[in-house]
């Protein structure tokens, strides 16, 4: 496969992604059988560059096949799956208990893939000069509604006496489960947040105010970070080598993409997609500003996918 250089800017994702194959590549000359048919996912913003990168590197392999991935969000993502509607599911959360027994209840089967490993990302306004670092407990004390006026001097006393202004993404992102998971700890948001499925939304929002904070994927502070800081979390900066580590710690996630068990088998489309982003995760992930899972993950997730079929 061609070397794949992939440029990111603040707008890259919008409410979905409908890429059509229609690559100039010739797959049989790839030595790749010939395939047509249709492919459809959903989910979460924070893959979502992922599987842009594979779908458009795809159709120059399977230039007849069609692969179609939204972006509703980990939650909404895996409402449509549920539903019957999609062909896999992107998510950078681990699917819930509830939504594992309504897959049941429905009678469909799935896989869990694993493609990439995140840093959530907390960043402040460019000309914010003081929240340079802050503890997973000034988090706590910042994003966990109590009732007060949240304002940066309650952090710090040297820090201004100005409100704090929030952005957050919304609660059907699984970025947004995951910050609720460890440093919400199920209790709720500051009640001043804007919250947003659209990340673009969010990036805006902190370029936009000296007061704002957000969280989001590494990829999208890697693609702003020239209008915007990310802050170090216990003296520790979110970085490729940190996140791979574990020393961005809690922060650090995997992502996730789960394929319905019958589509593999019945659609070779869809087997064919699956293999594919396995083979080539770790490369798009790196490509787009994320982490590459251990090479162990992809290969167990193959012989998994190899076993469905």
């Amino acid at each position: 496969m061609k070397k794949f250089k992939f440029v990111m800017m603040s707008t890259m994702i919008g409410s979905a992604l409908l890429l059509g194959a229609c690559g100039n590549g010739d797959s049989k000359d790839n030595g790749e059988e010939n395939l047509s048919g249709s492919v459809t996912g959903d989910g979460s913003s924070t893959v979502a560059p992922i599987t842009e990168a594979l779908v458009e590197e795809y159709a120059g392999v399977q230039p007849d096949v069609q692969v179609t991935a939204g972006v509703s969000g980990t939650g909404g993502g895996f409402e449509k799956f549920i539903a019957g509607e999609t062909d896999f599911s992107n998510a950078s959360r681990p699917i819930k208990e509830e939504e594992a027994a309504k897959l049941k209840e429905a009678g469909i089967e799935y896989t869990e893939l694993e493609v990439a490993y995140d840093g959530l990302s907390i960043v402040v306004n460019k000309e914010n000069d003081w929240a340079k670092d802050l503890t997973v407990e000034d988090l706590k004390k910042l994003w966990v509604e109590d009732g007060t006026t949240k304002k940066w001097s309650d952090i710090n006393p040297e820090w201004p006496d100005e409100e704090v202004v929030f952005y957050s993404p919304g609660t059907d992102s699984g970025t947004f489960d995951y910050f609720n998971e460890i440093i919400l700890e199920d209790e709720d948001i500051v009640k001043a947040a804007t919250l947003s499925e659209d990340d673009n939304v969010l990036v805006q929002g902190v370029q936009g105010d000296k007061n704002a904070i957000g969280f989001f994927g590494y990829a999208y502070y890697l693609a702003n970070k020239d209008s915007m800081s990310v802050v170090t979390i216990d003296g520790v900066e979110p970085t490729n080598e940190t996140i791979e580590s574990g020393e961005y710690s809690p922060l650090s996630r995997p992502l996730f993409v789960y394929v319905k068990n019958d589509s593999v088998k019945e659609n070779e489309a869809v087997y064919d997609f699956m293999k594919f982003t396995l083979e080539n995760a770790g490369d798009m992930a790196e490509a787009v500003g994320y982490v590459r899972s251990p090479e162990e993950t992809y290969k167990e997730d193959l012989e998994a996918l190899e076993a469905i079929k």
